[in-house]
Order: structure tokens, then sequence, then C-alpha cells
């Protein structure tokens, strides 16, 4: 365990042509993580020569690996838009991390303009599309299971007060760009897209659970499709960083209630939510291909217990960005005593 105060006093005495506490790597912005550490009220060690990197205050508890995109806040795995880099023996960090990560993650948003109301769920695939498909003589379509998993989610967030729209209710294929666009006109509050995920070459190696939010302006996106790999604005970057908090308390929810492998909350430029012009999100609830867990994913019950999953996931981000309460105005003392002298 190395202490940073001892890395500080290291850096200082190298001289200023060796502290590295700013540089710029592969075309972005990079800050010393020990730096950034004690400007926002954080102690920090390293571990395993310097390679993994933990930092503590009264609230949180953030973990980098050096030279991994892989970062875990809270007990949560997020993904990084660019590794954690190592220059000089000094553990850096992209600034476009510290902003579009960081900060939205571990200091409070600013509250939401109005309450959820309202909230598009979106059963990928349908139609003509089956989704990701798995058997032989008895194929299980993807597309039967997002449905499945989407009405029973409508279900339940009715029972939690809320008003529900689905971007299909049987299997009918809505064109992608249809599906946040019947959100933005319906006024919805939050988006939500359902999938699984498949890995045919080595099915019992992959399992768990992703949760997905748009991509940050100018960074790559971390799905493997490369889906959107362009890296300019849209609509959905407009509310990125709400996006972000929703995707993290949903994947939160769904690792801790369903005892899932937690795959981390990942960025991506995926069709769906390009558009959308609420917070939005799409998770991928688990790998049909898996022995164990695609057998999870083909029962009710677990169905529901991820969609009881999903609810207290939107509950707790319901709760941290809910809008403050109107303010009530005092009671004007002189009329009430005029009035009372009248009668």
């Amino acid at each position: 365990m190395k202490f940073f105060s001892a890395l500080l006093t290291a850096l200082a005495l190298a001289g200023s042509a060796g502290r590295a506490q700013a540089a710029f790597i592969n075309g972005q912005n990079y800050v010393a993580i020990a730096d950034w550490a004690h400007a926002n009220g954080f102690d920090g060690y390293t571990l395993e020569h310097g390679d993994k990197i933990v930092l503590t205050n009264r609230t949180s508890r953030l973990f980098f690996d050096v030279n991994s995109h892989d970062a875990e806040i809270n007990g949560v795995h997020v993904r990084l838009s660019y590794s954690v880099a190592n220059v000089k023996g000094v553990p850096l960090i992209a600034q476009r991390d510290v902003d579009t990560a960081l900060r939205p993650l571990v200091f409070t948003q600013k509250p939401s303009a109005k309450k959820i109301t309202t909230i598009c769920i979106d059963p990928g695939h349908g139609g003509k599309d089956p989704g990701n498909r798995v058997g032989t003589f008895f194929v299980r379509n993807e597309k039967t299971y997002t449905l499945a998993l989407s009405l029973e989610l409508r279900q339940q967030l009715r029972k939690a007060g809320f008003n529900v729209i689905l971007t299909r209710e049987k299997d009918t294929y809505p064109e992608l760009a249809v599906r946040p666009d019947l959100a933005n006109r319906k006024g919805a509050d939050l988006f939500v897209s359902l999938h699984f995920n498949s890995f045919t070459r080595d099915p019992k190696s992959v399992q768990g659970l992703e949760t997905y939010c748009i991509t940050p302006v100018g960074a790559a996106s971390s799905n493997a499709q490369g889906e959107g790999s362009n890296h300019s604005a849209s609509a959905a970057n407009r509310v990125e960083n709400k996006s972000l908090l929703l995707a993290y308390q949903v994947q939160k929810s769904l690792v801790k209630n369903l005892g899932a492998e937690d795959r981390s909350v990942r960025r991506a430029r995926f069709e769906v939510l390009r558009s959308a012009e609420m917070p939005a999100i799409l998770i991928e609830g688990g790998y049909m291909t898996h022995p164990v867990e695609g057998k999870k994913i083909f029962d009710a019950k677990y169905r529901q217990q991820m969609a009881a999953s999903i609810v207290k996931g939107i509950l707790a981000y319901q709760k941290l960005t809910a809008p403050p309460p109107p303010k009530t105005k005092p009671a004007d003392t002189n009329k009430v005593a005029s009035a009372k002298g009248g009668k």
C-alpha cells in the first residue's frame, strides 16, 4: 500500500520537469489522480506496485486500474471513456472522464425540472428482427423475452404510480428511430430500452448485466459494434449526466438484487438512445447463451425479479433528482388579525 502523500512528496522532489501532474495523451488532457483527489477531499493509496488506485472520502470509494478503462464507483463498475495512464510513475485520468463520469456520479447533480410521471419502455427487436437466437430444435428469440420483461415492468411501474408507454405491445417491429421519437412526442420523462445479450463462441465464459447510456461528445463508445461511431453531439447529450446517473442506479440495483455479475455501466451511441430528449438507457439483462443465466432469463419469476430491480433503480434515481418542493408563501398575519377583528 502506497499513500498519495508520499507520492506527492516524490513529485515535488523531482522538480517541475518530472512532475507530470498533467499531460496531453492521444489528443486528451490528463490530470494527476492525486491532484484531483486532494482538490476534492479524497484520501488515496495505491496497491499492487501502483497499478491499482483507491480514493476514499466520507461518502465515496473510487477504484481505478492503471492502463484500463475499468473503474469502480461505490461498488458499481463503470467503464471510462479513456484508460487511466501512468506517466513517470504518476497515475493520470482523462479530464473528460473527470467531467463526464466522476463528477455526475460522485457529486450531487442539479435537480430535475419536473417530477417523473411518464416512462417509455422499449422492448428490443420484434417482428422481422428476432434479435439474438438460442437453441437448435426449440429456438428462443430475444424479441420474445424483451417483450415479456417489458410487460412485467409496465405492470410494476404502474403499481409504483407511473404512467407507462410501450414502443410495442406485440410482435411488431417499430423502426429504431421511431422508438425514441415516440417517447419525445408523448412527453416521457425517462426512456428504458430492454435487451438480452449472447456470446456464441464460448457460451459458458460470459455472463452478467450491462447498462448503457449515451457516449459523451468526442469520446469513443464502449460497445463492440461501434454503432454511431462518429463523435459528434446528439440530442441525448443535452441530458447525458442524468442518463449516466439513471444507468448507474439501475445497474446498481440489478446487480445487488439479482446477484448477477456486474459487467459495468457503459457508453454507446445506439440509435434508440441518440435522439432521446430525456434521460435514456439501454439494459442488456444478461446472456441468453450462458447455460445458467440463460435459463434464468427464460423463467418468468426471474423476469419479475429483474423488473422489480429496475423499478428500484428508477426510484433511487427519482429520489436523487427530484425537483425541490414548491415554496409556500407565509400567511399574512395582518390580514388574519383584521379579519378576526371584523367579526
